[in-house]
C-alpha cells in the first residue's frame, strides 16, 4: 500500500495492485549498472508519490525515514554526498549523490518508454479482476504547470486551470471507466481541448480493443467535428452543452415547460435537512436523431442565483459611483464616460446584467432587458445532448453526473498525489512524472474501493496516515547479532490492513551479504 514511516512498502499494498510492480510481467528491465529490476525501482517512485509526494531530490530524505525494500528484503537507502565533495562542486546545494539521481532519471526514462505496454497490461488485469464493462468512457482534461521553462515540445502557455497563466504547462487527459483510471495522455500546453478527442478515441480502439463505447465529456469537447467523428466511428456520446456560446441552448431551456421527472438524489444531497431536488425534461431537438435533456438543479440554482446577486451588487455600486462623477461634472466627454462604463461592465460579467446610455450629458444605467432575462433563465439549469436512443432522461442525468468522478480524480492527482509543480525539463521525463502520479492514483483508488466495500468510512489518504503507526525496528543483541521486527500498529491500522488483505507485515529476510540497495 505505501511506504509509511518505518513501514514496509513491498508488503503493505493491496494484493490486487501487485501487477504494477511484478518483475515477471515483462516490465522487469534493468538500468545500466543498477542490478535491480525496473519494477523494483518504479515501486520506490510510486510509493513515494502515493505516501509523501516529493521530487527526486527530496526522495533521499524520505528514504532516510521510511522503510522501503525490494522483494528480497533489501532496504532502499539514500546516498549522500560528503560535505567536502559537495562544497567543492559546481552544485553545492545538491546533497544527494549524482549517481543515485541519475538512477532515478534512468528509471523515469524506462517507464516513459514502457508506458503504453504497462497501461495495456493493467487494463486487462483490471478487466479480469473486476469484470469492467467498457461501455461508458469518461474523459476530461486538466493542466499542470512547470517551474522554469519546461520541456521544449510539450511545455507551452495556454488556458491555465492552476491559476498560473505565466507558467508554461502541459495538458493531461484522463480516461476513466467505472471509477478506474484506464489511461492518460499528455498534450502540449496550448492545445485546444476539443482537438484531443480523435487521438484518445484511436488509442482506445487500437490499444485496448474497445469497439463500441459511449463517450461522456464536458462542454469543452463539444464541436461539430467531434460529434461527426463519433458518429463516423459508430461511437455514442453524452455531453453537456455550453449555455452561453450556443444560441440553441436558450431555445431548449425555453421549451422546458414540463412535465419534469425527478431524479434520485445523491448521498450528499440526502444528508441535508432540506433535500435539494434535480429534475429533467426532454425537449424537442433542432436536429433529427439528437436528443436534448434540460436539467434543473435546486442546489445549482441556489448557488448561481447567489453568485449573480453578489455580482450585480458589486457592478451596481461601481455604476452608481460613475453616475455621481458624471452628475458632479468630474467626467464630461461621452467617449470617456462610455469607456468608464465599459470597464465596469467588464468586471464581474456586468454586461450580463446592466446596460447604460448617455443623454444630454446625463449618464443612466438600467437592468439589461435581454441579457438579464437570459441569465435568470440559465440559473440552475444545464443541457445534455446525446444520440443514444435507449437512454432514459434519468439515466442520461446519472451518467453525466458521473463525469464529476474525473474531476475528483484530477483533484486527487493535484492535491493528494501532488502532480504539480513539475521540475523536469525533457518531454520524456515530464511524461514519466505524470505516469508515476497516475500509477500512484491507481493504487489510491484501489485502496478507496476496498475500504468502501468493507464499509470503512475512511479515505485512502486517511488510511495511509493511520498505518504509519506500523513500525520497523532494527536492534542488536549481545554478541552483535542483528534482529528486525515489525510493530503491529494501532487497532485502526490493524483493521485497515485486514480490510486490504494484508496479513504478513514482516519484510523478507535480506541476504546477509547485501542488506541494503541504493
Amino acid at each position: 500500500m505505501c511506504a509509511s514511516s518505518k513501514t514496509t512498502a513491498n508488503t503493505a499494498r493491496p494484493s490486487n495492485a501487485s501487477s504494477v510492480t511484478s518483475a515477471e510481467n515483462g516490465q522487469g528491465g534493468r538500468g545500466r549498472g543498477a542490478g535491480v529490476a525496473l519494477a523494483e525501482r518504479a515501486l520506490v517512485l510510486v510509493a513515494n508519490r502515493l505516501c509523501a509526494p516529493t521530487s527526486e531530490h527530496e526522495l533521499a530524505r524520505w528514504l532516510d525515514t521510511d522503510f522501503v525494500c525490494d522483494r528480497r528484503g533489501r532496504r532502499w537507502v539514500p546516498v549522500w554526498r560528503g560535505d567536502a565533495e559537495r562544497r567543492a562542486s559546481r552544485l553545492p546545494r545538491v546533497r544527494v549523490a549524482f549517481r543515485q539521481l541519475k538512477q532515478w532519471d534512468r528509471t523515469l526514462d524506462q517507464l516513459a518508454a514502457r508506458k503504453a505496454t504497462i497501461e495495456q497490461e493493467l487494463y486487462f488485469r483490471l478487466c479480469d479482476r473486476f469484470s469492467l464493462n467498457v461501455d461508458l468512457v469518461f474523459y476530461d482534461l486538466t493542466s499542470t504547470s512547470f517551474e522554469g521553462q519546461g520541456p521544449p515540445t510539450l511545455g507551452a502557455h495556454g488556458k491555465s486551470r492552476d491559476s498560473k497563466p505565466r507558467n508554461r504547462q502541459v495538458l493531461v487527459g484522463l480516461v476513466m471507466v467505472e471509477g478506474w483510471p484506464l489511461a492518460h495522455h499528455v498534450f502540449r500546453g496550448n492545445r485546444r481541448d476539443a482537438t484531443t478527442v480523435r487521438q484518445v478515441l484511436e488509442d482506445l480502439e487500437q490499444r485496448f480493443g474497445v469497439r463500441r463505447m459511449v463517450v461522456v465529456g464536458d462542454r469543452g469537447m463539444v464541436t461539430s467535428e467531434n460529434l461527426a467523428l463519433l458518429r463516423a466511428r459508430g461511437q455514442g456520446y453524452v455531453v453537456g452543452l455550453q449555455r452561453r456560446r450556443r444560441e440553441a441552448v436558450y431555445r431548449y431551456i425555453e421549451r422546458a415547460t414540463g412535465p419534469w421527472t425527478e431524479c434520485p438524489g445523491g448521498i450528499t444531497a440526502r444528508e441535508k435537512t432540506e433535500v435539494p431536488k434535480t429534475r429533467v425534461h426532454e425537449v424537442a431537438s433542432d436536429q433529427a436523431g439528437v436528443r436534448i435533456f434540460v436539467v434543473q438543479s435546486d442546489e445549482r440554482l441556489a448557488f448561481e442565483r447567489t453568485q449573480r446577486l453578489n455580482a450585480m451588487a458589486r457592478v451596481r455600486t461601481a455604476l452608481e459611483a460613475l453616475e455621481r462623477r458624471v452628475r458632479r461634472g468630474q467626467l464630461k466627454a461621452p467617449a470617456k464616460i462610455g469607456a468608464a462604463a465599459a470597464r465596469i461592465l467588464g468586471r464581474f460579467h456586468g454586461y450580463r446584467y446592466y446596460d447604460w446610455e448617455v443623454q444630454d450629458g446625463r449618464f443612466r444605467f438600467f437592468e439589461h432587458p435581454v441579457n438579464l432575462t437570459r441569465e435568470e433563465a440559465y440559473e440552475g439549469k444545464y443541457v445534455i445532448q446525446t444520440e443514444e436512443p435507449h437512454l432514459t432522461a434519468v439515466e442520461a442525468v446519472r451518467i453525466y453526473k458521473e463525469l464529476s468522478e474525473v474531476e475528483r480524480a484530477f483533484a486527487n492527482l493535484k492535491d493528494v498525489i501532488e502532480l504539480r509543480p513539475i521540475y523536469h525539463q525533457t518531454d520524456a521525463r515530464v511524461q514519466a512524472h505524470v505516469f508515476v502520479a497516475a500509477l500512484a492514483f491507481l493504487l489510491h483508488r484501489a485502496i478507496e474501493k476496498k475500504l468502501k466495500a468493507a464499509g470503512l468510512d475512511l479515505s485512502a489518504t486517511e488510511a495511509l496516515q493511520t498505518v504509519r503507526s506500523v513500525r520497523v525496528v532494527d536492534f542488536t543483541l549481545d554478541g552483535g547479532q542483528r534482529k528486525r521486527t515489525v510493530t503491529r500498529g494501532t487497532e485502526r491500522a490493524a483493521r485497515i490492513l485486514a480490510t486490504l488483505g494484508i496479513t504478513e507485515l514482516d519484510p523478507p529476510t535480506p541476504p546477509t551479504e547485501a542488506a541494503t540497495v541504493v
